[in-house]
């Protein structure tokens, strides 16, 4: 078998929040795409209030195209776990935010929510991913690891993203390694830190630009052979992120093609 029938591709349809469902459905199809993760936000295809009835109406018109629902971005209240549930929906993908009472207050407080969060996994048989952000979240995968490691991955697993991991200066290798054994999904995105203002200025600015895959600080040809070499099997999800918004669908086709190359 090729590593390439090892991962399934995932597209985040986030950008595509307006676009008709069959539309987006051959949309992505077209892409090459095996499956979406789906924002399940107000505003876009299905409302998290209405996951229970919208959810699988979305899932049966994208299956009718041969595209799966493989994860939703959304909030873990019930509504999501039962239209997950109903839908085949395996996982709800979420961030862990810090507060301003700290990151060791916060962790300890998400722990806590996590641990009543987990029943609601084991009753709807819905996973609840964690994927580490920039900014006021927990950031990498030596944090995500203390944050889920306490956990049955059979419930709440960490989703490893490529660009925030190197952000924070992480090697790929190392940061798969270290969440291994909870990773429940792999993102692929870029971005590398540009500097917003000149040398004259008092202080220096330093920006986040999302690009292609392969113009950022994370290796994606690094991370394909890690995975590969691990027999990585599951979801690798696109998502779509670039800094260029208007260059959006030209990149994302650059980038779906450049990531299967890469798995062969």
């Amino acid at each position: 078998m090729s590593p390439v029938d090892n991962v399934q591709f995932s597209v985040f349809t986030k950008p595509w929040k307006k676009i008709p469902v069959p539309q987006l459905a051959e949309f992505v199809k077209g892409l090459g795409f095996d499956g979406i993760e789906f924002p399940l936000r107000d505003g876009y295809q299905v409302n998290p209030d209405n996951a229970e009835n919208g959810l699988p109406e979305l899932v049966s018109h994208l299956a009718d195209y041969g595209i799966r629902v493989f994860s939703v971005a959304s909030s873990p209240d019930e509504q999501v776990f039962a239209g997950c549930a109903l839908a085949g929906v395996p996982m709800i993908r979420i961030m862990i935010n810090i507060g301003d009472d700290g990151y060791i207050a916060s962790e300890q407080r998400e722990m806590k929510r996590l641990e009543r969060l987990v029943p609601l996994c084991e009753r709807y048989g819905v996973k609840i991913g964690i994927q580490q952000h920039y900014g006021n979240c927990v950031s990498d995968a030596s944090g995500l690891r203390h944050l889920v490691s306490q956990f049955n991955s059979e419930y709440i697993g960490a989703i490893w993203d490529a660009a925030h991991d190197a952000l924070a200066g992480q090697q790929p290798e190392y940061g798969l390694d270290i969440v291994w054994n909870h990773l429940c999904m792999v993102n692929l995105k870029n971005a590398f830190y540009m500097r917003a203002n000149g040398p004259e200025a008092e202080v220096a600015d330093w920006q986040r630009y999302f690009t292609t895959g392969k113009h950022g600080l994370a290796s994606w040809p690094r991370i394909a052979s890690y995975l590969i070499r691990r027999n990585y099997r599951g979801v690798v999800c696109l998502t779509a992120e670039y800094t260029d918004e208007q260059a959006t669908e030209r990149l994302i086709r650059e980038d779906i093609q450049y990531a299967k190359s890469l798995f062969q």
